[in-house]
């Protein structure tokens, strides 16, 4: 998702419209697994920008296929940029990064907690004070926070605190650039506004691993580049496409509260294609953050 991902929804359920939603929260669950199996063969940064900028160039045929304009407004070039920066940039690297130390279902978990942030940043941002209903959101989800950290006995080692961290930064970066959307929305279509702020905000990413990085895609092995492929298209292509389409018979709401099962997805593909953990702890943690976010997004 990008900050204007949510634009002028239906107003009633279609069963369209709720196919579309499961085929996108399929697709951006079974990522987080493909993910962190690829970071086993690629880099992180290298990994995250080549795919992403990649996937925008793909984007970008989509909406001209539509015969939909790519044409940015001079005037909003700062704007796009920087919720470019908030939403994709720190997103990538960050996500990316701390999948080198978290569980890509644990990491999941955490990453779609930004409704309960955007709740907490719409107050000094766009006025809106907190109501009790928000402030539950707040301390359901940090429970289910707290029990993943605590998982082991409450013995956290730097490496996970580290890449809980990172997590968190990556999606409170996200949860802001959404509010400041809100504040100073971008008049652009909303899969143009997609296509652009991937592609920007993943060229400073692939970059700057290109430059770091020591990356051998000849290395890489055969399932390894249907990986990249199922990345790069589905995650990119397919799963933004789908979701559009379903914003556009679904109710805004419907379409929020959809999103969870992500972290859903996330969690049961990474336990059976990586053999992560799934027991009483991730179960519980998984509930409280679904809570969270479900109370958040109907506050």
């Amino acid at each position: 998702m990008t900050a204007s991902s949510i634009a002028s929804p239906a107003s009633r359920i279609t069963p369209a419209g709720l196919f579309f939603l499961a085929t996108t929260s399929i697709g951006w669950g079974l990522n987080w697994p493909v993910t962190k199996y690829l970071l086993s063969e690629l880099p992180p940064l290298t990994l995250r920008g080549v795919t992403g900028i990649a996937g925008a160039l793909l984007l970008a045929v989509v909406v001209l296929a539509r015969r939909q304009s790519l044409r940015v407004p001079v005037a909003i070039w700062p704007r796009l940029c920087l919720y470019a920066f908030l939403n994709v940039t720190c997103w990538m690297a960050l996500m990316g990064i701390a999948l080198l130390w978290l569980p890509a279902g644990e990491a999941s978990m955490v990453a779609y907690m930004m409704p309960v942030w955007a709740s907490l940043l719409a107050w000094p941002i766009l006025g809106e004070r907190p109501t009790l209903l928000r402030i539950l959101a707040i301390v359901v989800a940090f429970g289910g926070l707290t029990i993943l950290l605590g998982g082991d006995g409450l013995h956290v080692t730097p490496a996970k605190l580290g890449g809980f961290a990172m997590v968190l930064g990556g999606s409170m970066a996200f949860a802001l650039g959404a509010v400041l959307s809100k504040k100073w929305p971008l008049t652009l279509p909303p899969m143009a506004s997609a296509t652009w702020q991937i592609g920007v905000g993943c060229l400073p990413v692939g970059l700057v691993g290109l430059a770091i990085e020591t990356a051998d895609f000849g290395a890489v092995t055969q399932v390894g580049w249907w990986a990249l492929a199922y990345s790069t298209v589905i995650q990119f292509c397919v799963a933004y496409v789908t979701w559009f389409a379903a914003l556009e018979r679904l109710p805004a709401s419907v379409a929020a509260i959809g999103t969870m099962a992500v972290p859903v997805f996330g969690v049961v593909a990474s336990a059976i294609a990586l053999h992560e953990p799934l027991g009483p702890v991730q179960i519980i943690a998984l509930l409280l953050t679904l809570s969270g976010v479900l109370l958040a997004t109907r506050s």
